[in-house]
């Protein structure tokens, strides 16, 4: 389910892609999954049209979807990476997982509450226990707060 909150600081924008990135990495939205028509998800989270416009932009830049016209933007997702590519994501990836540990650890978390924390969003894309959501269910829209941006 895709989330935003009117009131968080995190811009709009950033939450959808943030949410929508989030599903396809856990196979809620697979490839040629069809995304909610702009006017429709931008009426169903009660915001701007533009906004949703901008973030399928963006995940259309990161090539995670494609829109076509009078067809609707789809899922595209691919997951596999190689060479240099996969290099740079993985330093990209180190470089994000020491910022946030060390929020957590200025934040005063211990480090077994941190790590608590980690593992039930590893089990959310990587479940062990057969508790995995369906591939291509989902479901989208969903706002919090009433600040509007």
């Amino acid at each position: 389910m895709l989330t935003v909150s009117l009131d968080s600081d995190e811009p709009l924008v950033d939450q959808i892609v943030r949410g929508i990135r989030a599903q396809i990495a856990a196979d809620r939205l697979v490839a040629g999954a069809e995304l909610p028509a702009v006017r429709q998800l931008a009426a169903d989270l009660g915001i701007n049209l533009n906004t949703v416009a901008r973030a399928y932009r963006v995940l259309q830049h990161s090539g995670l979807v494609h829109t076509a016209r009078g067809r609707g933007t789809r899922v595209t997702a691919v997951r596999e990476l190689t060479g240099e590519a996969r290099r740079s994501l993985k330093q990209r990836l180190r470089d994000n997982a020491r910022t946030l540990l060390s929020n957590a650890k200025l934040a005063g978390l211990s480090r077994n509450e941190t790590e608590t924390l980690l593992v039930r969003e590893l089990d959310l894309l990587w479940p062990t226990d057969g508790s995995h959501t369906t591939p291509g269910h989902s479901r989208l829209p969903q706002r919090t707060g009433t600040k509007k941006k």
